[in-house]
């Protein structure tokens, strides 16, 4: 018999047992939709982290203070005051893979509008500020090289604070009091939204650095710097230079750790990558329990068939078919079940990712990579699973089969 020949008798069979052959890839079925509905929603998390990830910068670097020590005990980074606005400047001079540098000083503060008030963080920035960030203005203007030299009591808000302060009221010119000091409104930021869990973008204040530095956090440090590099390409380049330029401004020994940590977003998505990674792994690996159950289902149903169809193998073997004939016959019933459950798994996955997307506002991704391969692995799943029914029914003796009640 030719093999188109074995296939044939193959779909009739399970064609015969329609209800039984459905219940039979029902196992496939579920778990081929388990893991594309799982992958996808890991691949959608990572793609939404990665995409936020993007819209912190424009070949961003975040340079910030070390770790302190207290007693021997490590207080964690950040903890050191070891970054000023002349190593900003250093930077800014003596770093050709740099283009725009910020420093950053942070205060959360109290603010109070006529009756109304609201307590979120103060950034104190410098000019580049806005274009490192790729923010832009939506109503009114940023401040000028005047009023961050001077110190200005001016600000630029985000749209939650604009919300919460002034509801339906044009903040632009308005006075709203910050620590009790007057601070004039002169823009208001494009909303951004979310960036990673509990930080909200639209929800701070920007003012001239030396005004937040001296008049609110009264500190001669900074918290952070913020660089852009020239381009993508010159991010590493720009990291090595900086690194250079403030372990010489710290008079830092050869031998001595870093006083100071350089973040760049490549670093950031790598960590958030591998993590969500891991992740995604998991649950496509929690999902494919469901595909083993469904191949030991498939054997279940290829044995009981092998022992209803004896004397139907005893009859095609005493007409010259040969134990291969059987054996191929057998195999392809436990694929062909198993290749369907995958189509059909796929269809399931792809319907489940679709309502998670539409009833929950989450971003999933349904990939080609992920759907060739659960479909090959129910394939797989129903070689190795049906290979043994389908051995033991090549290996029935054509007497005894045809004998067989």
């Amino acid at each position: 018999m030719n093999l188109w020949s074995v296939v044939r008798l193959a779909l009739v069979s399970i064609a015969r047992n329609k209800m039984r052959s459905f219940l039979t890839a029902l196992g496939i079925i579920i778990g081929v939709g388990s893991v594309v509905t799982m992958v996808g929603v890991g691949q959608g998390a990572y793609a939404s982290v990665q995409n936020e990830i993007s819209k912190m910068g424009t070949s961003l670097i975040m340079i910030m203070p070390g770790s302190s020590s207290a007693g021997g005990a490590r207080m964690g980074a950040g903890t050191m005051q070891s970054l000023t606005e002349a190593d900003a400047d250093a930077i800014a001079a003596d770093c050709p893979s740099v283009s725009m540098v910020s420093p950053v000083v942070r205060s959360n503060a109290p603010m109070v509008f006529a009756n109304q008030n609201w307590t979120t963080q103060v950034l104190g920035v410098g000019l580049d500020y806005l274009a490192i960030r790729a923010s832009k203005i939506a109503n009114g203007r940023n401040f000028n090289e005047f009023e961050t030299r001077n110190g200005a009591k001016v600000c630029v808000i985000g749209k939650v604070v604009a919300d919460n302060l002034f509801g339906s009221i044009n903040p632009i010119g308005r006075t709203i009091r910050v620590k009790k000091m007057p601070f004039e409104v002169i823009g208001v930021l494009e909303e951004r939204g979310q960036s990673g869990p509990g930080q909200d973008q639209d929800d701070v204040v920007l003012a001239p650095m030396y005004t937040v530095q001296r008049r609110m956090a009264g500190v001669t440090h900074i918290h952070m710097i913020m660089v852009s590099a020239v381009d993508d390409d010159s991010v590493e380049a720009a990291k090595e230079e900086i690194s250079k330029v403030l372990r010489q401004r710290h008079r830092l020994a050869p031998n001595q750790e870093d006083d100071f940590q350089i973040r760049t977003q490549a670093d950031i998505a790598a960590m958030a990558g591998s993590t969500l990674g891991i992740i995604t792994l998991l649950l496509g690996a929690i999902a494919s329990v469901s595909l083993v159950v469904g191949g030991i289902g498939i054997m279940n149903i290829m044995l009981v068939s092998v022992t209803e169809r004896t004397r139907e193998i005893g009859i095609r073997m005493a007409i010259g078919a040969r134990s291969r004939d059987i054996l191929t016959q057998f195999l392809v019933e436990s694929v062909t079940l198993s290749c369907v459950g995958g189509f059909l798994g796929i269809c399931l996955g792809m319907g489940l990712t679709n309502i998670i997307s539409r009833f929950t506002q989450w971003q999933v991704y349904v990939s080609l990579p992920a759907m060739v391969v659960a479909v090959t692995f129910s394939a797989a799943v129903g070689i190795f699973f049906g290979l043994y029914p389908a051995w033991k029914a090549s290996q029935l003796d054509p007497i005894d089969a045809l004998r067989f009640e």
